[in-house]
């Protein structure tokens, strides 16, 4: 499964290093491949390397405007003429999505890819880390958008919030692998 996390390419405190190399580990070690934004720092940089030395495979994808902010080393490097090229590349190279906390750009790409998701654009799993209570008010935003009939259908229509890695790696495989078996019951 090509595994997408969006998240800070920022420096930020150890409890949210310690959850993104504890999810690089599981990456790796499920065979999984991780999609993402192509820096080489800030918690992307960490994943990357946790996933690159457990022998996962990996693949970036920035824009000319960061290209000289890349890590060296990805199995495959995109580089797309701009930002919304770059997301676009992202969403449909990835199989899944999981969101470690981040900043603006890490909202925008929750937005877009859950609005895509409402729109039946993709029907990827979506898991929301919320690593030390990170993102409690935006899942109460979520809720009430949800409760308020602002969203068509429930919340756990759309995404999962995980309080550990190893929570959101079991609802995205779940997610993947009861899709697949749907697909191949319609074959039949």
């Amino acid at each position: 499964m090509n595994i997408c996390v969006f998240c800070s390419a920022n420096d930020v405190d150890n409890v949210y290093i310690t959850a993104a190399r504890e999810l690089g580990m599981l990456i790796a070690e499920g065979g999984h491949t991780y999609v993402y934004g192509g820096a080489d720092r800030g918690l992307m940089k960490v994943l990357a390397n946790i996933v690159e030395s457990n022998g996962g495979k990996i693949i970036g994808v920035s824009f000319e405007f960061l290209r000289k902010e890349t890590r060296k080393g990805n199995h495959e490097l995109i580089i797309e003429k701009d930002l919304v090229t770059r997301k676009a590349t992202i969403i449909s190279r990835s199989d899944a999505f999981i969101v470690l906390p981040g900043g603006i750009g890490t909202l925008d790409e929750i937005t877009e890819i859950l609005e895509l998701k409402k729109h039946r654009l993709h029907d990827k799993p979506i898991a929301i880390l919320n690593t030390n209570g990170f993102y409690d008010g935006l899942e109460m935003q979520f809720e009430r958008m949800s409760t308020g009939g602002f969203l068509p259908g429930g919340l756990s229509e759309y995404l999962f919030f995980a309080q550990k890695p190893q929570e959101a790696m079991n609802y995205l495989t779940s997610q993947y692998l009861a899709k697949k078996l749907s697909i191949g019951t319609r074959g039949v």
